[in-house]
């Protein structure tokens, strides 16, 4: 899976592909990349890496829609490096490439202006292609939404679409469908999907306020000069829809989240391992924090309930955080690691890493070690000079001014300063 890269028409939307590497009897395993890319991968080694890897676009809208004028709606991924686009000398694929080089080649065609990736476009100007540009943007930004985060994440939350008893098409009703190409389902991204859609929320809802004054609901996409009927992205506009449908998917995941500690408490009356381990964990962490001596941290279980925390962090002296008391709800799942921990603020602040709702951003070292996730969350706030990483900036607003000018910075922190005041109340 590729997270759809910042500052693109494809901003932080899930697409899925499979990567087949070699021949013979294949076997499916997970792994991981960059980091906007987890990958499900078939495996065979027979004549790898001597020919590159097959690779086929999976989020498609079961063969209805062409992302990209190189990701076609068959699946078909056009790329030198595949062998799959003709290619000039020192394009073609070397022994010395890998899953990384791939992955991060179909990254790659995901840009700002992916209408300049049609071969003979390049050097588009006219005005007429500049309209066409921006036409390409608005409909794929719709699409990356509707098809790359709605609908995976309702078909794993057993969410329907319908509204009113009625379908959402969103495709011609004369249209004559592909056939053979069927999204996936890789359980291995489901909990990826879960955490990410909470992180990034803000993100979808600033595009369709953005977005719907311009293209009101049932306007036709504008039909691109390099697609044809077998191969488009067609269909319309209908961002109030996609707002409903993003609501509706949020307070699901929320619901869950907090059905987690009754979850638990029956996993501990069956006395089951997870139920064990974590108290286990919880316990060492306790006693690690008391022997170090560390008052900035204090952890208890609610209701003393092991799969939900409360962790409190007293702002260090002399910093930007210094005076505020923050404190975060862990909810953990009894499928944990598997399913990973969702952390919230009980009075949100004003940081690129927090949401409006309370969201906190963060990324463990060792997903299955409940220390690790601890001080990632302590260092996800505390951290003073963060390098730049949009896949972490999940306050908009925040992010903005942080990352803006030196003014903009200040306001920053004037706007953290006032937030953190809140926490004493």
């Amino acid at each position: 899976m590729i997270v759809g890269p910042p500052e693109t028409p494809y901003q932080f939307a899930f697409f899925e592909f499979s990567v087949k590497f070699g021949i013979g009897k294949p076997d499916v395993l997970y792994g991981s990349s960059s980091n906007y890319v987890a990958v499900n991968l078939i495996l065979g080694f027979q004549d790898y890496p001597a020919k590159p890897p097959t690779v086929q676009a999976l989020t498609t809208n079961k063969g209805r829609c062409r992302f990209n004028p190189n990701i076609y709606a068959s699946g078909r991924v056009c790329l030198s490096i595949l062998g799959t686009w003709q290619s000039h000398p020192g394009e073609q694929w070397s022994s010395a490439q890998g899953l990384e080089s791939t992955l991060l080649s179909i990254q790659s065609l995901m840009s700002n202006n992916p209408y300049k990736n049609e071969p003979g476009y390049e050097t588009a100007r006219s005005e007429t292609d500049k309209q066409n540009m921006k036409d390409y943007v608005e409909k794929i930004q719709h699409e990356s939404l509707r098809i790359a985060v709605i609908q995976p994440m309702e078909t794993s939350l057993g969410i329907s679409s319908a509204l009113g008893g009625a379908s959402y098409p969103n495709y011609d009703e004369d249209e004559v469908l592909p056939r053979g190409n069927t999204e996936s389902t890789c359980e291995s991204f489901i909990d990826l999907r879960k955490r990410r859609f909470l992180w990034y929320y803000e993100s979808y809802m600033q595009t369709i306020d953005a977005e719907e004054p311009k293209n009101p609901p049932k306007r036709r996409f504008k039909k691109m000069p390099f697609e044809h009927s077998a191969n488009a992205m067609n269909g319309h506009f209908d961002y109030p829809e996609l707002r409903r449908r993003m609501i509706a998917i949020k307070e699901k995941i929320l619901s869950e989240t907090e059905e987690w500690p009754a979850e638990g408490l029956a996993a501990r009356d069956q006395e089951l391992g997870i139920a064990v381990n974590l108290r286990h964990q919880y316990e060492q962490i306790s006693q690690d924090l008391k022997d170090q001596k560390n008052f900035g941290i204090t952890l208890e279980l609610a209701n003393d309930n092991a799969f939900l925390w409360e962790l409190t962090y007293f702002g260090r002296p002399m910093s930007h955080l210094d005076g505020g008391v923050f404190k975060f709800k862990i909810y953990l799942s009894p499928r944990f690691p598997d399913e990973q921990p969702r952390v919230f603020m009980d009075q949100p602040i004003f940081h690129v890493r927090v949401s409006k709702a309370g969201v906190l951003c963060y990324l463990p070292q060792r997903v299955d070690d409940m220390r690790n996730h601890i001080d990632a969350i302590v260092a996800a706030i505390d951290e003073e000079s963060p390098p730049y990483d949009p896949r972490t900036n999940v306050n908009p607003e925040a992010s903005i001014l942080f990352w803006g000018t030196p003014e903009d910075r200040k306001k920053y922190y004037r706007n953290l300063r006032r937030s953190i005041e809140k926490t004493w109340e």
